[in-house]
């Protein structure tokens, strides 16, 4: 079955503040891909598990209509009070049951979302609604972001590289050891001949050192330890987060960074009825 995970008012906040979203160039190997076959269309796209919207806006450009769904109404709602593009909307559905036709949608995403589902019956259900020729792009990115800043760059990412790994031992169980794995195991084993693996895709994007710490807290794993214990969760993004400032020479928080984050992916495309 699904998790769910993300559906706090407070949590879902965090989500729409400090998550990242995948670059429009990241975006663009998407739309080119399902623009190389010349039987598609642009009518409806749909963003599964879509959390407060910022990967759903920026499809908005290139389809006549855009949903985003997920679980969480509180995720919906943060993504309904952001998103304020005319040819947008957003519905509560389990990525197992979509409210959509069979045959009805030109491209289904889920941009690091997959992996929360229940897998095999999100891919019966993505293939029931998507058009034949349709796209299915499914988007994740590893969890070791790295900073760089001046002549300390290295130094940031071992400070951030024990941060990851104090958190690594409350990933949930559903998950298995490696996201990677599970998606090009999905990849390998899904039976549209016209598809394409790609394992890394740099997007690199300047934020407050404070955005950093944001994005990491809003993770499940540190979640999880703030639900568990809230002080050691305090104490370990705050010792993290000062030990950051001491290697940059800054007093600021607000001392801007540049965050990588290394995204995979794999489209494919929907076979022909016939």
């Amino acid at each position: 079955m699904a998790v769910r995970l993300f559906e706090g008012k407070e949590h879902a906040n965090s989500y729409w503040k400090y998550r990242i979203s995948p670059s429009e160039e990241l975006i663009g190997k998407v739309l080119q891909f399902h623009r190389n076959n010349k039987n598609s269309s642009n009518g409806l796209a749909v963003d599964v598990g879509c959390g407060s919207g910022q990967g759903t806006l920026l499809l908005a450009p290139h389809f006549t209509r855009v949903v985003g769904t997920d679980i969480s109404p509180a995720q919906l709602e943060m993504g309904r009070k952001h998103v304020n593009i005319p040819n947008v909307s957003f519905r509560e559905s389990p990525a197992e049951e979509l409210p959509f036709e069979d045959g009805s949608v030109d491209l289904v995403t889920a941009m690091s979302a997959f992996h929360w589902f229940d897998h095999s019956r999100f891919l019966q259900e993505a293939d029931r609604v998507l058009k034949p020729h349709g796209c299915l792009a499914l988007l994740n990115y590893t969890l070791d972001m790295e900073l760089t800043y001046g002549d300390c760059s290295e130094a940031l990412n071992l400070i951030c590289n024990e941060f990851y790994a104090a958190l690594h031992p409350l990933r949930d169980p559903h998950l298995g050891p490696s996201s990677f794995e599970l998606y090009k195991r999905t990849y390998d084993s899904l039976q549209y001949p016209v598809k394409e693996w790609h394992d890394l895709f740099w997007v690199k994007k300047a934020v407050p050192l404070s955005g950093y710490i944001g994005m990491v807290k809003s993770f499940s794993t540190f979640q999880t330890l703030l639900k568990k214990d809230p002080e050691e969760a305090r104490r370990l993004s705050q010792d993290i987060e000062e030990r950051l400032k001491r290697a940059m020479d800054v007093t600021s928080s607000e001392t801007e960074v540049t965050m990588g984050v290394k995204y995979f992916y794999f489209l494919a495309q929907k076979p022909a009825d016939d």
